[in-house]
């Protein structure tokens, strides 16, 4: 369940088809990219799950019937019912209160650890392209360590010495998961500062703050948006399947991939227990993919 696919050759297909043009599309004075996103079908239909799912986690209190903790020894393993819509776990819990807050773990994790991955991921790369030498130098041979080794297996070493929780798994996760945004980043920046306007800025005397505010950063966050919508889709994978293993969320937190431990022991007599926490989890990475080539189409017109 946790093994992702690797994104360098997305982060390089990105890379090979950036422009300045991309910087121009992001401006709030131009809409042509948004109107793109919303005539693409496939696109709109990622973004609908996202919001809906969005809005669950954020309701959960009013839409979830029963507090996901409370137990029920008297409804163990029951079947669905007008009581219970989706039935009862081992412990009789009620399956729907605990996927609608589960949403709130899963999808609040994945986002937490995707702004932490860009945020890092941009300094780094920003840093090593715009002022270069020894300091790209040791930057990228940063990335290249870390690039050896699968992310995944390095997520798991990070979080076996720090303990099993959901907090160490984000830190697992942001360590060692920010080297393609950084090298995306880094090429996007170099390509950047070549260009006529930015060495004009600089015979003007602008100095590297307002440089990097006002004419790297326009240009990098396109393909920084494309890259962490789809991308996040393999994160939550990643920590539903930390969580599978014990390693993250611990119970009774209501988190999806938990869930899918929770019942795999009672697959065979009841296997809506690991059925539906799964269609959650697989609803959620298919409106991120769809949502994310949605972008990629309108940010990138070669695509």
């Amino acid at each position: 369940m946790i093994q992702t696919t690797s994104s360098a050759p997305l982060a390089g297909a990105i890379l090979s088809g950036s422009d300045e043009r991309l910087g121009d599309a992001w401006r709030p004075k131009r809409f042509t990219a948004l109107r793109a996103v919303f005539q693409d079908r496939s696109a709109v239909l990622g973004l609908a799950i996202l919001v809906l799912v969005t809005l669950v986690a954020v309701f959960a209190r009013f839409i979830a019937p029963y507090d996901p903790a409370a137990l029920d020894p008297t409804a163990n393993l029951a079947p669905p019912s007008s009581e219970h819509w989706l039935g009862t776990d081992n412990l009789g819990r009620d399956l729907f209160s605990r996927l609608v807050y589960g949403s709130r773990w899963t999808l609040g994790a994945a986002s937490l650890a995707a702004a932490g991955i860009v945020l890092l991921g941009v300094t780094i790369g920003m840093l090593a392209g715009y002022f270069g030498g020894i300091i790209d130098d040791l930057l990228m041979r940063l990335v290249d360590v870390l690039l050896a080794f699968p992310s995944i297996v390095l997520a798991l070493a990070i979080v076996g010495m720090l303990g099993p929780s959901l907090t160490n798994v984000l830190i697992g996760m942001v360590a060692v998961w920010w080297v393609d945004y950084a090298r995306v980043v880094r090429g996007l920046t170099l390509r950047v500062v070549q260009n006529d306007y930015v060495l004009s800025a600089h015979c003007c005397g602008c100095g590297h703050r307002r440089m990097v505010l006002h004419h790297v950063l326009p240009n990098v966050i396109p393909s920084v948006i494309v890259l962490a919508t789809l991308e996040l889709g393999s994160l939550m994978l990643a920590i539903s399947g930390l969580s599978f293993l014990g390693l993250g969320a611990q119970p009774p937190t209501p988190e999806w991939g938990t869930m899918l431990n929770d019942g795999r022991l009672f697959f065979l007599n009841a296997p809506q227990l690991m059925m539906y926490p799964g269609i959650a989890i697989t609803l959620v990475v298919l409106g991120c993919n769809l949502l994310g080539d949605g972008l990629r189409d309108a940010l990138d017109p070669r695509y």
